[in-house]
Parts: C-alpha cells; structure tokens; sequence
C-alpha cells in the first residue's frame, strides 16, 4: 500500500511538473477546413497572438479538412490529452450531432472546452454579371428565376451550407445547391460566373466585396455591421426576411482529459490573445467580433454550444440533410 501511494504521489508530481513546463515543444492546431478558408485565417491569426503568451512557442497549423471538419475533429479526440495538439472549429460543433448518425466522438463529452474566440457575421453575394444591383433587385430577379439559381457552398456541414439552407427555406426559391470542397473555389466560381449566389462568411467575402470581385447584397445579422466595407449593406430582416439571423463562432478546444493546469494556461493564454490589440483588428478587417462575454470561460463555452446542438438539430432535420 505504501508503495502504491508513493507511485501515485510520484505520478502526480510529474503531471504537475510537466504542466508547470508547458509548452515546451510545438503546438499543433487541428483546423478541419481548407487551408486559405475563413476558419484557417481565424486560426492562423490567433497562433500569432497565442505564441506571445505561450512562451513564443511554434504554433503549427494543421489543416485536416474533410466529412464536414468530422475527420480533423475526430483526430483530434483521438490525440492525447497533453495539451500540444488542439482543435480550432466552428458553428460545425453544434451542427455535427445532426448531420451525422454515428459520430467517432462526441461533442459534448470528448474534448475540453477552452473557449470561444469570434462570431463571424455572413454575407449574401452574387456574381459580379448578375444584373441586380441591390437586394431590392435581387430579390425581383429570385423571384423571376426560381428553380433555375445556383447557389454555392462549401460542402457538407460548412457555415455556407447551413445559411444557404436557411436562405433558400426562407425565400422558396428552389435554388440548386451547388457543394464544392472549401470556400476558395466557391468563391472562384462564382467571380467566374459559374455560379449565381453565396452565403458566406465576412472573413472571407469582405476582400471580395472591397475589391468589387462579387456583388454584395445583405448581412445576416440582426443588425447592420459598422466595419467600413460592410456598413452600407442593409440586414436580410432588415429587408423583409423575417427572423433571419445566422452568425458563425469559432473556438478553440483540446482532447478530454487535458491535465488541469495545462488548461487554465490555455485558457488564460486564449484570453489574452483575444485582447491582443493586432489580432482584434485584423478580425474587424474581416469583419469578425471577437468574444468578450462568459463564452470565453471553458463552462459558458460548453453550454453555448449545447445550446447551440439544440438549436440547430431541428433546422437540420426538417430540411432533410443528412451525410449517411
């Protein structure tokens, strides 16, 4: 019996000493989209303002896109629980649950919640041809072409997807989804033409509008947006799409079972990257808010998102979506 509490004691003395040295190695952040998408630059972003308050530690970006970010979720679970491979993701945590039927993890259960880092406002756009020119004329031209729009996303479970279900409810226009694997090549075809319409993340669309690559035509916050490139762009409800409010989040998230003190550094890390005053405004460039309420602390994060699996599992079910 002595001998067992001495191994215990010397156990947990090497967890502590491990967690007081952490980090000592690189981290690596699992990012289940595309590199260049709207979540990697919310992700590469944030590494800069971790590694300040991480010891300047390498901060490695691993992009594992596939199966609606299911596959980097799942190695993530997987990983051990050491604090050097973490998850980045975003509203898809809470979407998950009810597109898939059988998950290799479970959201609620098998990670350690560290915090939310952003909301992301979306933006509807279309392709520079497209004869309207505000969304007064756009939605003359929906309603004159219905069952023969294009509307794009990035694939099954992405924040353009699940807007784009949204959008095409609320106006029954019939429009034909057109699925591609991430959002640059979304974006590409539809400033090619290829495709009509997009509901997509200002993260990623506001260079496009800026630039005058794409069409812009409404948010779809509750209210108008103040970052300068966006501020003109009226609300969806704002112009008659009654209750439509879609924001995505983002936050960060480690294997369960990390050891107690390396999350409280990861935690209090992730809360000063969030006031580190160039990563505030390289995500209002992109018109980001970054999270400043008790989502940051790891139990309001947990009951966000269970709130959030609520929420969205009977808007999913009654459109039919499904990956199996």
């Amino acid at each position: 019996m002595k001998r067992l509490s001495i191994a215990l004691l010397a156990a947990a003395g090497m967890t502590a000493a491990l967690a007081q040295g952490y980090p000592n190695k690189p981290i690596t952040v699992v990012v289940p989209f595309s590199a260049g998408g709207p979540t990697d630059r919310v992700a590469r972003d944030l590494a800069e303002a971790l590694r300040k308050q991480l010891n300047n530690v390498t901060i490695v970006i691993d992009n594992a896109a596939g199966a609606g970010s299911s596959i980097g979720t799942a190695k993530v679970a997987r990983a051990a629980p050491d604090g050097y491979t973490l998850l980045l993701n975003h509203i898809a945590m809470g979407t998950m649950p009810a597109l898939y039927k059988s998950l290799p993890f479970k959201v609620e259960t098998d990670f350690d919640y560290l915090g939310i880092i952003n909301d992301v406002p979306m933006t509807l756009i279309g392709r520079p041809t497209l004869e309207a020119n505000n969304y007064s004329e756009l939605a003359t031209w929906i309603n004159a072409n219905k069952g023969k729009i294009n509307l794009g996303n990035a694939g099954l479970g992405a924040a353009s997807q699940l807007c784009g279900l949204l959008l095409d409810s609320a106006l029954k226009a019939n429009m034909t989804a057109v699925p591609y694997k991430g959002t640059a090549p979304a974006i590409a075809d539809l400033m090619g033409g290829q495709i009509d319409l997009l509901c997509d993340q200002t993260t990623n669309t506001t260079g496009q509008i800026e630039g005058k690559k794409v069409k812009a035509y409404a948010v779809t916050t509750a209210k108008r947006l103040t970052t300068p490139q966006l501020k003109d762009l009226p609300t969806l409800q704002e112009v008659g799409v009654k209750g439509f409010e879609v924001t995505i989040w983002h936050g960060l998230y480690g294997p369960k079972g990390l050891p107690a003190d390396v999350a409280t550094k990861l935690n209090t890390a992730l809360k000063a990257a969030l006031k580190d005053p160039e990563f505030i405004k390289r995500q209002e460039g992109l018109g980001a808010v970054v999270a400043t309420d008790n989502r940051q602390e790891p139990e309001g994060h947990k009951k966000f998102v269970a709130a959030e699996i609520a929420k969205w599992g009977p808007v999913i079910k009654a459109a039919g979506v499904s990956a199996d």
